[in-house]
């Protein structure tokens, strides 16, 4: 017997309260993030100038300028309380003269004057209810010869398999009460934010409608896919 698939269910697109932006920026993405880094720069070595779009509270611009001493990045993002922990990330970690913060609305970017030489985006489609028309948004903003890197989560087959991710990589609950709490509410932005991603299929099918070969959009791990493209010159 062949199984539906489960279908898509969108998740509020701006986290947008204080409790949200805390949860999301306490949640460990230290190994997810670094990996995307990594793979961005294995893409395109000593980029000078990244857009960064829907950049949350800022963790991969600090992540990318520790990894690519050069790079300087105009990140931006809607929620406002995710933007003022954006800021004090920033400034934490001594990086306000590389990092730009903009607030901007992903879904329509406003014109930039800078360079850039990488548009990416991690983790912002699966908030977006029509994807298609911000990819399309965002591939506009890429010049000929730069790098179009976007990252995020791959919706699952199967409530099961939802369920089977959060278990896998939702880590261990602490034991402080307030912390647990934190844990819990983290665990079921997990939970939305698969519900609510995109399938393989999917994602290729809005790269062919922008003229990027599906060839560009692969698998990268058991929840995510990336689009690695390059705007011929």
């Amino acid at each position: 017997m062949t199984t539906t698939p489960i279908a898509r269910v969108l998740e509020p697109e701006v986290m947008d309260t204080a409790e949200e932006a805390h949860d999301y920026d306490a949640m460990d993405h230290e190994g997810v993030n670094a990996a995307f880094c990594d793979d961005l720069l294995a893409a395109r070595p000593s980029p000078r100038w990244v857009l960064d779009l829907g950049t949350g509270t800022a963790r991969i611009p600090l992540t990318l300028c520790q990894k690519c001493p050069g790079v300087r990045v105009v990140a931006t993002d809607l929620a406002h309380h995710m933007f003022r922990l954006a800021e004090v990330n920033v400034a934490r970690a001594g990086l306000v003269d590389r990092v730009t913060l903009r607030l901007d609305d992903a879904k329509a970017p406003k014109p930039h004057p800078e360079p850039f030489d990488v548009v990416a985006s991690n983790s912002v489609v699966h908030h977006i209810p029509e994807p298609q028309q911000a990819l399309a948004a965002w591939w506009e903003k890429v010049p000929p010869g730069a790098l179009f890197f976007v990252r995020d989560l791959l919706r699952p087959d199967t409530e099961a398999d939802v369920l089977a991710l959060v278990e896998r990589h939702g880590g261990t609950a602490p034991h402080d009460p307030t912390a647990r709490a934190s844990h819990e509410r983290q665990l079921e932005l997990f939970r939305a934010s698969l519900r609510a991603a995109l399938r393989l299929d999917e994602v290729r099918d809005i790269a062919r409608s922008l003229g990027i070969p599906e060839g560009a959009v692969t698998r990268t791990s058991d929840r995510h896919f990336t689009l690695a493209y390059e705007r011929p010159r």
